[in-house]
């Protein structure tokens, strides 16, 4: 059965940030998009849609910083929907993923919604499917059912199928605290089904700090979360920095010296325009960076499937005002643009970019 995280006092009421320079971005995997044999092998699982997608929230940090904390204060509330429900397996399920790894590889186990500080069951860390070593994945399955193939679809909008590399990777992943968020149990716990966690008073985190399992990448998983509907999310997080000190990135209305960073709001129902898109292995670059004048995107893809291609990209000021944006809805296989940046300040700004749904953030320096 699900078990529920303990509610603590709250510890996270007051920060102190420094230079921000910590956040590089939050990736959001699509993990997993279910079929009709899940959900006919899901007897005790609970209710899974066919085409429920998984997706995993990772904070991406510089070398050198922690993740301390997600967290949501008056006027700038912590926010995680869908416009269903999120799926909440009741077999083994849990509202951080405390369960072991063979328990993991029983039915749905593994679609399972839930909190994280990194880990993704006992004794594993959750990673980005690229990322894993493709050892020991797990093998599904469902006693006493009827279906054989569980969590074998390969449905190209996931990337790599989880029968391949899993996204678990071994290790001794912080344990989660919850702060003040008791309710959680409520949208993340197996006796109710939610589609709204919210907090402005409370937050889950990692005692003494977690770290990515790859120092460099630095990528620490911060949640799950399964459903057939849209999902949006306002993240606030507290990170730590190299030196001791602190920093907060929140999705709105920062005050003192906090920083608005534009990838901690989401919304999966504005990824794509045309729901008929699919990846085309489409990568991109953009240089230089440190900018003095005008910054370089380039744009390549083998796409031998001739699919239609579209890419959208919105350049942020540190205070969260939009300063440039552009759309361009048919994408050939290969594109390139030079953007004039001449007329803006020195000093830091984000580019958020949307390449055939992926979104990703990146920082630029204006020289």
């Amino acid at each position: 059965m699900k078990k529920t995280l303990l509610a603590l006092p709250l510890l996270f009421a007051c920060f102190y940030a420094q230079a921000q320079n910590g956040l590089e971005d939050i990736i959001v995997e699509k993990y997993y998009i279910s079929e009709a044999n899940d959900t006919n092998a899901n007897v005790v699982g609970g209710i899974l849609p066919v085409g429920s997608t998984t997706y995993r929230v990772y904070v991406d940090m510089a070398a050198g910083y922690t993740f301390q904390a997600a967290f949501g204060l008056q006027g700038q509330e912590l926010r995680i929907e869908t416009t269903t429900q999120f799926f909440n397996n009741m077999d083994y399920g849990s509202t951080s993923p405390t369960f072991s790894k063979n328990n993991s590889a029983k039915n749905t186990v593994m679609l399972d919604s839930w909190l994280s500080v990194g880990g993704a069951c006992n004794g594993y860390f959750g990673v980005l499917k690229t990322d894993d070593d493709g050892l020991n994945t797990n093998v599904n399955s469902c006693s006493g059912c009827n279906v054989s193939s569980i969590l074998q679809s390969a449905n190209v909008d996931a990337g790599i199928p989880l029968s391949t590399q899993d996204g678990l990777l071994a290790g001794t992943p912080v344990s989660v605290t919850a702060v003040g968020i008791s309710s959680v149990i409520n949208v993340f716990g197996n006796s109710t089904i939610g589609n709204l966690f919210s907090t402005d008073n409370g937050s889950w985190a990692a005692l003494g700090g977690a770290t990515g399992p790859d120092a460099n990448t630095n990528r620490v998983l911060i949640a799950q979360l399964t459903t057939d509907g849209v999902l949006t999310f306002k993240l606030n997080l507290q990170l730590g920095t190299p030196g001791g000190g602190t920093e907060q990135y929140v999705a709105e209305n920062p005050t003192g010296s906090q920083f608005q960073h534009p990838a901690l709001v989401y919304d999966s129902g504005n990824l794509t325009n045309l729901q008929d898109l699919n990846p085309t292995g489409a990568v991109y670059k953009i240089y230089p960076n440190p900018i003095k004048d005008n910054l370089n995107i380039e744009v390549k893809s083998s796409n031998a499937d001739n699919k239609k291609q579209y890419m959208f990209y919105t350049i942020y000021s540190m205070e969260g005002k939009e300063v440039i944006a552009n759309s361009i809805p048919t994408l050939n296989s290969n594109y390139s643009d030079t953007i004039d940046l001449s007329r803006l300040n020195k000093g830091i700004y984000f580019m958020q970019i949307n390449l055939n749904g992926v979104v990703s953030t990146k920082k630029l320096i204006k020289l």
